[in-house]
């Protein structure tokens, strides 16, 4: 009746064991695969960097034209309003 215990116990063990690498044999190619994504990922980030660096120059002109307009536009409301209330509206 031992031998049949211990024989036993030695098949759950190196099922166990079977398992145990599978699962780790998993997850090792899971994460050679994600930091395949990752390089990917870092390298897109970059291109976006770099393409979106000469946007500063362009903004600041836009926002001085915005700024222009701006002004313009606070002027036609404040004569909008004068006009409105001439008319009474």
């Amino acid at each position: 009746m031992g031998d049949y215990l211990f024989i036993a116990t030695l098949i759950v063990v190196a099922l166990v064991v079977l398992v145990l690498v599978i699962y780790l044999t998993g997850v090792i190619i899971y994460l050679f695969k994600a930091a395949g994504h990752l390089k990917e990922l870092a390298g897109g980030l970059q291109k976006i960097e770099d393409d979106t660096a000469p946007l500063a120059g362009k903004l600041t002109t836009i926002n001085g034209a915005l700024g222009q307009l701006h002004g313009g536009l606070t002027s036609v409301n404040s004569h909008l309003g004068s006009i409105a209330k001439v008319l009474k509206l």
